[in-house]
């Protein structure tokens, strides 16, 4: 009995360690958020979306009176975009403290995804498309790991995208 306590107590511990860890990194990567976005992590939502044709980043104030973080949000994914256009990923990589999943893929294939910035209510998105079979591949393998990396609870499922429907 007591040797199924003592594996039972360390199991418990090694489980409250490792949410702990995790909760750190989430913690850690909101920080470095802040730091390269320039605005609070905590006043704006971030979504990520996958099309058929590509995919969205989209970041909005929780607050539309936060006008700090909403010009700060429509000053940053410009750049973001004008940044991948050009296969540059360093600003998320440097988020997320790694090399981020679908970053290479969409590095090697810059040339055939676009990037458009757009101001969308209370913030900004940042429309990432594609015809290209390997580049939606790792524009979808970069933005499932957004998601998840993020926490956002958004859908890691392709939905079929308004600007890809037929005529």
């Amino acid at each position: 009995m007591t040797k199924v306590f003592a594996t039972l107590l360390l199991s418990a511990t090694a489980l409250a360690s490792a949410a702990a860890q995790s909760q750190d990194r989430h913690a850690q990567m909101m920080a470095r958020g802040e730091h390269a976005m320039g605005f609070d992590q905590d006043k704006t939502t971030h979504h990520f979306y996958l099309y058929d044709d590509g995919g969205a980043i989209e970041i909005t104030v929780k607050s539309e009176k936060d006008r700090v973080s909403l010009d700060a949000i429509r000053s940053h994914l410009p750049h973001i975009a004008t940044l991948f256009a050009s296969g540059d990923f360093s600003v998320p990589g440097f988020i997320h403290d790694q090399a981020v999943p679908g970053s290479a893929v969409m590095t090697q294939n810059k040339d055939r995804i676009a990037y458009v910035y757009q101001d969308i209510a209370n913030g900004g998105r940042v429309r990432i498309t594609t015809r290209a079979a390997r580049a939606l591949m790792g524009v979808h393998e970069f933005l499932r790991f957004q998601i998840t990396d993020h926490k956002t609870g958004d859908s890691l499922e392709v939905t079929r995208s308004a600007l890809s429907a037929e005529p």
